[in-house]
């Protein structure tokens, strides 16, 4: 197994801190697709590289490779990762199940008991009001879809700037944004560094909105009046993730009050060509292991024809089958198949 196996990490490294930057220099609504995209495939290359260096040394336990079956003394004389290494592997692999586990159930609970509180409130279309002085405005995704907005916040903004507030948070539902976080929560779940990452992708999200927003009242220094007149009524009262105080609200107001963001292909080319190395790694990586696993199967078959009297290929010794002459593995082989 080669450096490839290791490349996911250093990707992940660059992208966590790189995505806040770069995400405040797209467009929101293309900044939302790419970051979502980088931390799915930074998320799914470490996961399977964790995954390759721990099972090289789990197949050299004698019980998984009789039912490989391979020869664990051959694919210890070539696998060249340490006891430690797959040890920790294998650690940092279980915990980031456990925080996928974790952070799914609290994601399911917290909009299943949502949507239990808001059962019984009034409806009107897609809104729903809340009888609560307490300012609060959020999207609340489902089947149907709601736009939940507390009698404190419609009291606290002018009319023109609840209907800026409004067309902000349909947008959160007609683009389901809630499915981008949801992505960008899991992936920085398994993967701890790029929680910036995550961070930064739903920063976009807010924004996507406010461009909604902006685009559909026609006039954004409305839009950016309501945000912040919305965030200074809610002051340090717990929101949702889809609020629409959502995000480092003094950084969407002065992006409401500039231009649109240009679209800067240079960037994404850049974002994209990191993504795209980070998958050949894994596939090289991949490949070099089904590579390596078909060297002690092809091994374990020789030893296992030969007939009384002939030695069998010692397992502190490489066996003489040359790697580059061996028909590409099915994956079925490695899961003893």
């Amino acid at each position: 197994m080669r450096i490839a196996v290791y490349i996911p990490l250093l990707v992940s490294m660059v992208l966590g801190p790189a995505a806040s930057w770069a995400g405040r220099r797209l467009p929101p609504r293309v900044a939302t697709w790419l970051l979502t995209c980088a931390g799915v495939v930074a998320a799914g290359a470490w996961t399977t590289s964790l995954a390759l260096l721990a099972f090289t040394r789990v197949g050299q336990i004698p019980l998984v490779a009789a039912e490989g079956p391979w020869s664990a003394g051959v694919l210890a004389a070539i696998d060249p990762v340490s006891w430690t290494v797959a040890l920790v592997c294998g650690l940092v692999l279980l915990a980031s199940v456990l925080a996928l586990v974790v952070v799914s159930w609290r994601r399911v609970r917290v909009l299943v008991g949502a949507r239990r509180e808001c059962r019984e409130l009034s409806v009107a279309g897609d809104l729903a009001v809340l009888d609560d002085p307490v300012p609060a405005a959020f999207a609340l995704p489902g089947s149907p879809g709601r736009v939940v907005v507390s009698s404190g916040m419609l009291r606290a903004l002018a009319a023109d700037e609840r209907r800026a507030l409004l067309a902000h948070e349909r947008a959160h539902l007609r683009h389901r944004h809630h499915l981008f976080l949801l992505v960008l929560q899991l992936a920085a779940a398994v993967h701890p560094l790029l929680r910036p990452l995550a961070r930064a992708g739903a920063f976009a999200a807010e924004r996507w909105a406010d461009e909604e927003a902006a685009a559909e009242v026609g006039d954004r220094p409305l839009v950016a009046r309501a945000v912040a007149r919305a965030a200074l009524a809610v002051k340090r009262a717990p929101q949702p993730a889809l609020a629409v105080t959502g995000g480092p609200v003094p950084q969407r107001v002065q992006a409401l009050m500039a231009p649109p963001a240009p679209m800067r292909r240079g960037l994404v080319t850049v974002f994209g060509a990191v993504m795209l190395a980070c998958c050949l790694s894994v596939a090289e990586a991949t490949h070099d292991t089904e590579e390596l696993f078909e060297t002690a199967m092809q091994a374990q078959a020789v030893g296992a024809h030969l007939p009384q009297g002939h030695h069998r290929p010692h397992d502190h010794h490489r066996p003489h089958l040359h790697r580059t002459h061996l028909r590409r593995p099915h994956l079925t082989h490695l899961a003893g198949g």
